[in-house]
């Protein structure tokens, strides 16, 4: 009996070796549409015509080629089954053995900026999808391919048929794995474009309902701790590229990407050292190797096995300091080729690129609970200076307003409660995640002095609210001569006059940056 195999696909990536092997080695008979047709047959390659074989023409520009009772009829008929035979025997069915479908490139359609409406609504497939499962629902008969990678798998496995059925049924499961994908895109899509009277809960544009289908890229050696498997899903290596060392780790995709939302925040030549998470020194200068000085004086024992994230092309000056230092993980826009002989050194050192910018969903946090999964937009909404409010007494000097406004940006991101003492445009001691704010001042006091750094004359930055005057009486005895925090506390008044009896300058943000 004659095999046939319906191959129709958007990417047509390692399609024509594929094809000729089907039809040299193992005899298939090929239908085709559209420009998938035209590249067999000018590759030499036999090939019918869906509309040749169905005797029904494609119409309606294309919509209508392969919704015909003589594709689904050979893709869902039960071999097994008489009735379905000769029912497709009396209507000159032919079985399809074999069907190789990629879908319209929706979502990368709707991910530019510029597409229009209309546009994404052409990219909508129809017969793709009802083909893929139409075949996957009669997977014990018929092979189905949604994905390029599994050809050499369909061709390895033919002519065993224990082999062939055991493949079938994954590449079966991959199929509506990847429908559903499809679909929960497009409804994302059209969700954002309903131009009716918003919902309640969409107001703030987030979803009424969530749906999460995403495809493992990476299993990892373990999660947080040994004895904790993991893996990783999504699309992280859209967006960054690993020029060598060891395999990424659990919590290295997670310091990666705090560091990646920290850089975001300054323009100038920056450097951010992080641990856990938590930045532990950051500075901005009018070069990276002067910000590498005055980022690493902060905290001399973070760097080793830490994270160090620069937002400008790392040179090999830079990188021979840095390579004497231990470190897990090094991010950069780029690397000059000399720093990445320098680093090509230490094999395990793994050194990363952001190949793109960060996709819209990097825009929301999701965060799992008992029996769900907590959804809310990052913190980053700018912070305007224009916008704070000088509380004290005593008016800032320019130099003050940049030390307090580089405080304001790295203090959003270290661990609640958060203190950061900063100077202009550098930290000095930094106070993560502790209980109380008072203790998370004195680490960060305890940190400056275990550098060597003089907090007199510096700024201090509180992630919330001081809830009572101790902790500015705290970093005024410290050095500190001015504060940013948000304010709202119902004590406000008591720490404002404890701020004027010392010619403190105190700055209200009205902005919290709570992070947990």
């Amino acid at each position: 009996m004659q095999k046939n195999a319906l191959l129709s696909v958007s990417d047509k990536s390692g399609l024509v070796p594929f094809a000729k092997v089907l039809v040299k080695q193992h005899g298939y008979r090929l239908l085709s549409t559209g420009g998938t047709a035209k590249l067999l047959e000018k590759e030499g390659i036999p090939v019918t015509e869906v509309s040749d074989y169905t005797g029904f023409p494609e119409m309606m520009e294309g919509r209508v080629k392969t919704l015909h009772p003589k594709i689904h009829g050979g893709l869902l008929a039960r071999r097994d089954k008489e009735g379905h035979m000769s029912a497709a025997a009396e209507h000159k069915i032919e079985m399809i053995d074999l069907v190789v479908v990629n879908l319209y490139p929706f979502e990368a359609t709707v991910a530019k900026p510029e597409v229009t409406f209309e546009l994404a609504i052409e990219n909508i497939d129809i017969g793709g999808p009802s083909m893929l499962r139409s075949a996957a629902k009669n997977h014990v008969s018929v092979s189905v391919v949604v994905d390029a990678a599994d050809y050499d798998r369909v061709l390895i496995a033919m002519g065993d048929e224990a082999a062939t059925l055991k493949l079938r049924r994954e590449l079966a499961l991959k199929v509506f794995q990847r429908t559903a994908a499809y679909d929960g895109a497009i409804a994302a899509y059209l969700q954002d474009q309903v131009a009716d009277e918003p919902k309640l809960e969409d107001i703030s544009g987030i979803p009424s309902e969530l749906k999460i289908d995403l495809a493992q890229v990476q299993s990892l050696r373990y999660g947080e701790n040994p004895h904790q498997q993991a893996a990783l899903y999504g699309s992280f290596f859209d967006c960054f590229e690993q020029l060598q060392g060891k395999e990424l780790s659990f919590n290295n995709i997670i310091d990666i990407t705090a560091a990646t939302y920290l850089i975001g925040e300054f323009q100038k030549p920056t450097v951010a050292i992080l641990k856990h998470t938590n930045p532990c020194g950051v500075a901005s200068a009018e070069t990276l190797l002067k910000a590498w000085q005055q980022a690493f004086v902060t905290d001399q024992q973070a760097p080793f096995g830490g994270i160090i994230v620069v937002n400008q092309t790392m040179d090999a000056d830079l990188a021979v300091i840095i390579s004497k230092i231990f470190c897990e993980v090094i991010i950069a826009p780029t690397f000059t080729e000399s720093a990445r002989e320098v680093f090509a050194t230490k094999k395990n050192l793994r050194l990363m690129t952001v190949k793109a910018s960060l996709p819209a969903d990097s825009l929301r946090e999701l965060r799992s609970v008992v029996g769900g999964v907590l959804m809310q937009d990052r913190d980053t909404m700018p912070d305007r200076p224009s916008d704070w409010k000088i509380v004290s007494k005593r008016q800032p000097s320019t130099e003050e307003m940049r030390a307090m406004a580089f405080g304001w940006n790295v203090v959003k991101h270290v661990k609640s409660n958060a203190i950061v003492y900063a100077g202009c445009e550098r930290t000095l001691g930094v106070g993560a995640g502790q209980m109380s704010r008072v203790d998370s001042s004195k680490i960060a006091v305890w940190k400056a002095g275990e550098a060597g750094l003089d907090l007199k004359g510096s700024i201090v930055a509180s992630d919330a609210f001081f809830p009572f005057a101790d902790g500015l009486i705290a970093a005024a005895e410290a050095g500190a001569i001015a504060a940013i925090q948000p304010g709202g506390s119902v004590r406000d008044d008591e720490v404002i006059a404890a701020a004027d009896e010392r010619d403190m300058v105190m700055v209200f943000t009205g902005k919290r940056h709570f992070k947990h």
